[in-house]
């Protein structure tokens, strides 16, 4: 395997914030754009690419719905917000 596929185990995803999970996203991108990993290596890059896009669009989700559940009144409170269960 490739040092960059080797250097460090990779984050659990699920722990990921949407910032560190799109970073971590835009590297893997560069490096399979390059063309220089090792076909191995880039299954596996292509394998935890598409499972950050898939927290990434999940993390999206969850704060849009609880964007729709806040409301602004005309004078600017906030009303008919909900609580959010995620689960």
């Amino acid at each position: 395997m490739t040092e960059a596929a080797t250097t460090q185990p990779p984050a659990a995803i699920a722990t990921l914030s949407f910032e560190a999970a799109m970073e971590e996203l835009g590297r893997i991108v560069r490096q399979l754009e390059e063309g220089r990993v090792p076909l191995d290596d880039a299954i596996v890059l292509y394998e935890r690419a598409t499972a950050l896009k898939q927290h990434c669009d999940a993390r999206l989700q969850v704060a849009e719905v609880k964007i729709e559940q806040i409301r602004l009144a005309t004078d600017g409170s906030v009303t008919g917000a909900t609580p959010f269960d995620a689960g």
